[in-house]
């Protein structure tokens, strides 16, 4: 059978992508090593000898970089805030509350979360969509963040190093010998070998993590009944995921959750869990000590019953439903599948709220309104129906409503992420000098905590250049693509503002300042082949 014209784009692409990830860990971790060797820690393991603690969050910041470039991140302010609001109330009740996270979201809507070096925690939207409370999403998060503190990502990148020569260099065999047989069936055999070798790779990695996960739940379930979770909601999760392989055996479309070929689920896992959580389930929240019955608490002190109350941000239900609208193909399959949930039976709030979040995504801002007004009417101080709000009203025209409303928001949180990037954005979307301005002079109080902040970059980019005030649009713009993955266009981008006439001192400081910091990293990039092919020089 000859192979579809897409075959060589493929082999070539998935080898290329298998060698990044690969090369990666097997070249450039040595290197880091033997040039930090002297600073290194002693961190009680022998993967302590590949990275020391401030590599290992470059590496994280690099990974989130590189999904950023290729578009897997989902950029929501709100969504932001929800998840790590979430995964800092956990990450402070674990077992290195010293430890800093960055938690981040991903478009795809297959069921997965991974780690990674550093403190970085990827969560996929379909992971969520797939829970029915907050308390599972804490569930798995507190389970991804005991694989952090108990050091078994660290300790998975040296197993990485020592495995992926071997393996590499007999796929790479293999697919030279396919290559020489020539004759249609040449690009099937390469990815054949390709295949197997990347399967063998990601069996070890399975083979290993194994290991770790009755670790990683039993440690991540303290962290989730310290921060006043129910610790019910893993073996809870861990069934939902196991009856969703179940119903969805046999479809392509329904494979195995990347998660479960991670953190593979079975009946015993799930006993284990619940019994766990049974033990635990007295000291925690659920059964809170009679008053004044803690003796490292003065004996005079009376705590409300309200301080053992559920945890949880009480954001949950908005969360999902946006985060559904905004991993959706289109805005109009969003809703589409609001529209066939309405056919099987009323729509909850939450459920109405995605509809119209889905219709303003649509360009339908008078529609979103009407679905919106109900919810303000019965939730009136409700941030997440607040924005919405005031972005329909913007778009639809009714500037003096939405100016109202983002400026009431303002008055009360005039710092608050969500709120100003929302405005910023409103305020754009006009495309005036004057709403420029307006939107640079919200944007700038938050300057100092944004520097790592793509969204803010972009967002103070394009107000800047509305406002006419071309450099420190341009500054924005290049900080931005660095943020995204792509620092060679923001050195280019840097360069070429720096040949304009109208520069200051301090301008002109900024961009050498930034233009030395990111040139090491080009270097680097050119120096192993990875050149960015869309930047043009002039």
């Amino acid at each position: 059978m000859p192979p579809s014209p897409g075959t060589p784009r493929r082999t070539a692409l998935a080898l290329a992508t298998c060698l990044a990830f690969a090369g990666t860990l097997v070249l450039a971790l040595p290197i880091a090593a033997q040039n930090n060797n002297s600073k290194l820690p002693d961190i009680g393991s022998s993967a302590g000898q590949v990275l020391n603690p401030k590599q290992q969050s470059e590496y994280g910041a690099m990974t989130l970089s590189q999904l950023r470039h290729y578009g897997y991140v989902l950029e929501d302010p709100l969504l932001e805030d929800w998840l790590q609001a979430v995964g800092n109330r956990l990450a402070a009740n674990s077992d290195r509350p010293n430890q800093s996270f960055t938690f981040f979201l991903l478009k795809d809507r297959q069921i997965n979360a991974f780690a990674t070096l550093g403190g970085y925690v990827g969560t996929n939207a379909g992971l969520v969509l797939a829970a029915t409370r907050e308390d599972q999403v804490a569930s798995v998060l507190a389970h991804e963040i005991a694989h952090v503190t108990q050091q078994h990502v660290l300790r998975g990148v040296e197993r990485a190093q020592r495995d992926s020569v071997p393996i590499l260099l007999a796929m790479l065999g293999a697919i030279v010998v396919a290559q020489q047989a020539g004759g249609n069936s040449s690009d099937d055999a390469s990815m054949a070998a390709l295949s197997a070798g990347q399967a063998l790779m990601y069996q070890r990695q399975i083979d290993y993590t194994r290991d770790n996960e009755a670790e990683a739940d039993r440690v991540g379930m303290q962290s989730l009944a310290r921060s006043g979770y129910d610790p019910i909601a893993m073996s809870e999760f861990f069934a939902t995921l196991q009856g969703w392989v179940r119903a969805n055996q046999g479809g392509e479309r329904e494979r195995t959750p990347d998660y479960l070929q991670t953190h593979p689920i079975t009946v015993t896992r799930i006993s284990e869990a619940k019994e766990r959580a049974a033990q635990i389930k007295p000291t925690t929240r659920f059964a809170a000590p009679a008053p004044g019955a803690n003796p490292l608490l003065p004996g005079n002190l009376r705590l409300p019953g309200a301080s053992f109350g559920p945890a949880g941000t009480g954001h949950f239900g908005w969360a999902k439903e946006r985060l559904r609208v905004m991993s959706a193909d289109t805005p109009t399959a969003a809703v589409r599948a609001y529209e066939q949930m309405r056919g099987k039976g009323p729509l909850n709030e939450a459920q109405q709220y995605g509809l119209a979040l889905a219709r303003l995504e649509a360009n339908q801002p008078a529609a979103a309104i009407d679905g919106l007004k109900p919810l303000v009417e019965a939730h009136p101080g409700d941030l997440w129906l607040q924005l919405a709000m005031g972005e329909a009203e913007g778009r639809a025209g009714r500037k003096a409503d939405a100016d109202a409303r983002f400026q009431s928001l303002l008055a009360h949180a005039p710092r608050s992420r969500p709120v100003v990037l929302t405005y910023a954005k409103v305020l754009s979307e006009r495309g005036d000098a004057a709403s420029g301005k307006r939107a640079q002079a919200i944007l700038r109080p938050l300057a100092a905590s944004a520097a790592e902040d793509p969204v803010y970059q972009e967002a103070f980019g394009r107000a800047s250049d509305l406002a006419g005030d071309p450099v420190r649009a341009g500054e924005a713009h290049a900080e931005a693509e660095y943020l995204n993955g792509r620092p060679e266009r923001a050195l280019v981008q840097l360069e070429n503002l720096k040949k304009r006439g109208d520069l200051d001192y301090y301008a002109r400081a900024r961009i050498d300042a930034r233009i030395a910091a990111i040139t090491p990293t080009v270097l680097e990039l050119r120096r192993i082949g990875v050149k960015d092919e869309s930047v043009r020089r002039d």
